[in-house]
């Protein structure tokens, strides 16, 4: 076996597809195909099942795509280190964000990496906390901002933001900066939530098991899209930080208030695995991350 051959099973895993794989790789697409078929018959097993919307790994191929992750990340650990501290990176790192903070990040964190490392493939991926954990296990994600996961020795983490969570509504509910809404007053309203996968939602029911009441949750969905949607067009209020509403606040598309007795708020925190190494790319990621987040003007509403 060879680097290309490991690296393409990497990414035709991460991708489900041959033919975006190809394009990422900029190799056409019959050379990555050969490259797994020649991969298999030396490893002796299969390692993606084939179907008409793409390739998924079998469980023995998946055990394989994670070894191939580390390899390649010991790879570039070491043309890094020969490098030197101070030279220019390359490669890809994958950044996993909540959708509540892929708004805020996504802009001066690829600013950051076209304007001091343009070689490197930034994939920013968007997904909620339960999502973006299992990848990060898995190796499909470098580094990633979540909701405070549970402790894990498989995890390093470092705390970036505390923020306070407000109760969002249409336009004609009537909420605003000066009229707080007690915590209790929840349970008396119609609530459209993510589903428990995502850690914002185990916030609020872990707050609304110690105020001793019942969100009425009538939707669950994990698009963030889809949330913002529902709520401006009445179908129930939702519960999220400011920051990434605040241009729908500001343009009189949702209004805002916030929550009292108790006030509920999230805890950001970095994460990168700490079973395999890090790579650099990924450690300047969690860089810009730190610095984007830390700055008090992106995070005002």
């Amino acid at each position: 076996m060879d680097v290309s051959q490991l690296r393409t099973v990497v990414h035709v895993a991460e991708l489900g597809s041959l033919s975006k794989a190809a394009g990422r790789l900029r190799i056409a697409q019959p050379a990555l195909s050969r490259q797994v078929r020649m991969l298999e018959e030396e490893l002796g097993l299969r390692l993606f099942e084939r179907h008409g919307r793409g390739m998924v790994p079998t469980e023995r191929g998946r055990e394989v795509v994670a070894h191939a992750s580390r390899v390649l990340a010991e790879i570039e650990a070491l043309r890094a280190n020969a490098a030197g501290p101070g030279s220019a990176l390359a490669g890809h790192v994958a950044v996993g964000v909540p959708p509540t903070v892929a708004d805020m990040v996504s802009v001066p964190l690829v600013a950051a990496f076209r304007a001091q490392h343009p070689a490197v493939l930034v994939q920013l991926v968007s997904a909620y906390t339960g999502y973006l954990l299992d990848w990060l296990y898995r190796g499909e994600v470098d580094v990633a901002v979540l909701y405070d996961p549970r402790a894990s020795r498989a995890l390093r983490t470092e705390p970036l933001m505390r923020e306070s969570l407000f109760l969002i509504g249409p336009p004609d509910a009537g909420l605003s900066a000066d009229r707080p809404v007690r915590f209790a007053d929840l349970a008396r309203m119609p609530l459209l939530l993510a589903s428990p996968r995502h850690g914002l939602r185990n916030v609020l029911d872990q707050f609304a098991e110690e105020a001793g009441i019942v969100l009425d949750v009538g939707v669950e969905t994990d698009s963030y899209t889809a949330l913002k949607d529902l709520v401006r067009h009445g179908y129930g209020r939702t519960i999220l930080p400011l920051a990434p509403i605040r241009a729908d606040v500001a343009a009189g598309r949702l209004t805002a208030a916030p929550i009292v007795d108790p006030a509920p708020t999230r805890r950001l925190v970095l994460c990168y695995p700490s079973d395999r190494p890090v790579s650099r790319a990924a450690e300047f990621a969690g860089d810009r991350l730190r610095a984007i987040m830390a700055d008090p003007a992106r995070r005002r509403p």
